[in-house]
């Protein structure tokens, strides 16, 4: 018993954490939308996308640890990382760069 106690509270812990950092995102860019991704045993990402195009993530350790955090934070979030939502988020010349290093094998 003491023991799911003590992963509930560390779980506690962590939503909280992800939530003060979706807001501090989200109050730093005007705004946030996001997206909450599984990504196998390394659980969640959470993709903010902010109203000046700004963008960033965060993992959580599991996808219901991110779901708390999200609702915690109050962050409007979607389905998928596509369309309208997609088209907000603003690249610059480092993504450029990164990109295009990928593509010939930088």
């Amino acid at each position: 018993m003491a023991d799911t106690q003590q992963v509930d509270a560390r779980a506690e812990r962590t939503v909280a954490r992800l939530a003060r950092e979706i807001s501090a995102f989200s109050k730093a860019h005007g705004g946030a939308e996001g997206q909450v991704a599984y990504i196998g045993r390394r659980g969640a990402r959470i993709v903010l996308v902010g109203e000046d195009g700004g963008w960033g993530d965060l993992v959580a350790p599991t996808y219901e640890v991110a779901e708390k955090a999200v609702e915690k934070a109050g962050l409007t979030v979607h389905e998928s990382f596509d369309g309208e939502f997609a088209a907000k988020v603003t690249t610059g010349p480092y993504e450029w760069k990164r990109m295009a290093g990928i593509q010939v094998g930088g």
